[in-house]
């Protein structure tokens, strides 16, 4: 092959990596990308297919004349190519089948990266991270969601430190996805009836490594324009929009995988919002001759549902009214009536009061449910216990799957190159992203031969400088168009010496973003103490709607810039995958303190691990399990009162007595090389007991084997 021949053929397979979200968990990939364009990739989310955008053919091909530079690109091609090729898979041993007939998984949001914003919280990156290890695994899976063209909004502090909100247009031709076409080239369209009106969509594809996950797409021009606008927000519109969306998510999912004449071994409901997929199962089997019971069973056994929610009121529910609008259709197609309609959402069929809830119709037609942590799951069998009124709460058909992240893909690069660095020096030859989750790597980290103290700490310094340096950059950007020149000095804001505190995620309330500073005056004495300073770094978004969520915002904000906690306190706007990954490897300590048992189980402390940042949390969902009394620190014990006032009292005197009298003095203990021996040997621990446990590797091959090939 000539060499003209040779860079097209290699500019092709660049641009099939660029729309491959493989590239977003490793290090190699992302860094070629950012040489390519190192400002494109900094102003444009990290973004590989808009730093190829931003080259031109003729300089990519100049470029890649330079042979250095094509012997990295070659490097990368072949690690991508042959992760897709490999033949020596866990799910090849494991769980072959569902390489034929693949896990549907359904969710309204999936959360893969700050380049394809369309997550709205945890719910979506449990969802994106499930992805990349079913990939990892070589699991037989497909995902199904919305394409929401404007994404998850973008948050700006105004000048009474509120928080609003505006919205922007995705590009699909600038985002790491491919349309859906057919044999001719055009684009794939499927259609579902909405208010006994056809609704057309189109579909993308995000290919994460081997597992594609397909996104629904109503903005047609067919399409009257409330349809269109289905796929407009995550989240956004009112109970009309809500139930609209969740139509259009089930049924549509479904027609489409009937559409690729693909045939799911299982259906997986992440959350409710998927559960009108049932119906259109159902009705499939009536179509074809069963009776509604014969159908029912039928789809039932294809069904499995995972629960996030601990509290009645978070549980979508439809007025009968709503669904008589929005979902008559389904009654002729099912042959029933509405009140039997009805019925399969309703605690007590009889009650023609009753609205109509998503998780009770998940719950009624799955084989197999599940909470997502062991506590979880005996809440949600409580809750639920309605449903089974002769069983005892502990023989409610709810189990539980601890949920876990994507360790590769939440590792920040620095540590990524780091640890891989440590293993090539032991293991040589080995596969970075498969040792990576092997529980005998992680127990490395306990053996001082492998990582001393010295090096771990030193790791600690770079992190905490990165996130500092980080900090000062957004905040100047963000408070430069106020001309705050008096508001904070940005080049010495937060010090790198001091205990550094990180809260990061959504803005919900019984998240209790300020629990903290209810003790103020005691919390104002322990930042200003010299010789064993404190700090805190927050973020996190309210839901448009939240606005007690908003106004625990602004208190933190006005606390970060008119109290005496100012130049300790910094709030950073606009959270995202990006800030998140700057704060939970940056930070010292990583601070839950949701209202027990609402906390269904989190998992932003878990991607603290690896980064050598510890979790100080109430013990409320996953850290419930996986704390071990060295592995970080606990706030208050295994119980909780029963009055929200109480349990906020206790709660926030537990919470300062732990941060005085265990963290701050652990943290401060240092030796005469200035090295804190005992807050080392808890990171070396909390490495040792939690990076694998809490992994989603753990995670999809414990639903696999409980779940999916469960008959």
């Amino acid at each position: 092959m000539d060499l003209k021949n040779h860079i097209e053929k290699k500019i092709s397979r660049l641009n099939r990596l660029a729309r491959n979200l493989w590239w977003t968990w490793n290090q190699d990939a992302q860094d070629l990308f950012e040489d390519l364009s190192p400002r494109a990739w900094q102003n444009l989310y990290h973004n590989a297919v808009a730093v190829l955008h931003e080259l031109s053919d003729t300089e990519l091909r100049a470029r890649l004349r330079d042979k250095e530079l094509s012997d990295r690109v070659e490097s990368v091609l072949l690690q991508f190519e042959n992760y897709l090729d490999d033949s020596e898979t866990w799910a090849l041993s494991n769980a072959k089948d569902l390489a034929e007939n693949p896990v549907a998984y359904f969710s309204a949001e999936f959360g893969f990266h700050e380049t394809l914003p369309i997550a709205a919280g945890g719910l979506g990156m449990l969802a994106g991270d499930h992805a990349k290890s079913a990939s990892d695994l070589g699991l037989g899976f497909v995902g199904i969601s919305l394409f929401y063209r404007e994404g998850y909004f973008q948050q700006s502090i105004n000048k009474d430190n509120w928080q609003t909100e505006y919205y922007s247009l995705l590009d699909p031709n600038n985002l790491p996805l491919d349309p859906l076409l057919d044999d001719e080239g055009e684009p794939v369209v499927c259609e579902v009836e909405i208010a006994d009106e056809s609704v057309q969509f189109r579909v993308w594809i995000v290919n994460v490594g081997r597992c594609p996950v397909y996104l629904i797409d109503a903005d047609l021009k067919v399409n009257k324009q409330h349809f269109r606008d289905l796929t407009k927000c995550v989240y956004g519109g009112d109970n009309l929009t809500r139930i609209m969306q969740e139509i259009l998510l089930g049924v549509g999912g479904v027609r489409l995988l009937r559409r690729l004449d693909i045939a799911p071994s299982i259906f997986h409901m992440n959350e409710g919002h998927a559960a009108f997929l049932v119906l259109e199962l159902i009705r499939e089997q009536i179509e074809i001759g069963n009776s509604f019971q014969e159908a029912f069973q039928k789809a039932k056994n294809q069904c499995l549902f995972t629960t996030h929610t601990p509290v009645p009121a978070g549980h979508d529910r439809f007025t009968p009214a709503l669904m008589d609008y929005a979902a008559r259709h389904f009654c002729d197609q099912l042959k029933v009536s509405a009140n039997e309609l009805l019925a399969l959402g309703r605690v007590d069929p009889s009650n023609p009061n009753e609205d109509f809830c998503m998780t009770i119709l998940a719950l009624k037609a799955a084989r197999a449910a599940n909470g997502v942590s062991e506590l979880h799951g005996s809440v949600s069998r409580e809750m639920w216990r309605c449903l089974y009124p002769e069983d005892a709460a502990s023989k409610v058909p709810i189990g539980h799957i601890t949920n876990g992240i994507h360790l590769a893909g939440w590792m920040k690069g620095t540590a990524r190159k780091y640890w891989r660095h440590k293993l090539e020096r032991v293991r040589p030859n080995a596969d970075w992203s498969k040792e990576l989750v092997k529980p005998d790597f992680w127990a490395l980290a306990e053996d001082s031969s492998f990582i001393s103290d010295e090096e771990i700490w030193s790791l600690r310094y770079r992190l905490r400088r990165e996130l500092i340096e980080f900090a000062r950059r957004r905040l100047y950007a963000h408070n430069n168009i106020f001309e705050a020149s008096n508001f904070i000095k940005f080049d010495h804001l937060l010090n790198p010496d001091a205990l550094t505190i990180g809260f990061a995620r959504r803005f919900a309330t019984y998240k209790r973003a300020s629990l903290i500073f209810e003790q103020y005056e005691n919390i104002v004495r322990i930042v200003n103490d010299l010789r064993l300073p404190v700090q805190f770094v927050f973020a996190g978004k309210a839901h448009p709607k939240d606005d007690e969520g908003k106004r625990l915002i602004q208190k933190i904000i006005h606390l970060s810039k008119h109290s005496e906690l100012k130049n300790h306190l910094v709030f950073l706007e606009n959270y995202d995958v990006h800030v998140a990954r700057q704060m939970v490897s940056g930070c010292d300590i990583w601070l839950n303190n949701p209202r027990r048992p609402l906390e269904a189980s989190g998992t932003s402390g878990m991607k603290t691990t690896v980064h050598g940042c510890l979790n100080m949390s109430i013990l409320d969902g996953w850290w419930r399990e996986g704390f071990d009394g060295t592995n970080g620190f606990a706030i208050g014990g295994d119980m909780n009162p029963e009055d929200a006032e109480e349990q906020d009292r206790l709660d926030s005197e537990n919470l300062y007595n732990v941060l005085c009298n265990e963290v701050i003095p652990c943290f401060y203990d240092r030796d005469v090389n200035g090295i804190p021996r005992a807050w080392i040997e808890k990171i070396r621990r909390a490495m040792a007991t939690l990076a694998v446990e809490y992994d989603t590797t753990r995670m999809v091959r414990d639903y696999t084997k409980k779940y999916y090939l469960h008959e």
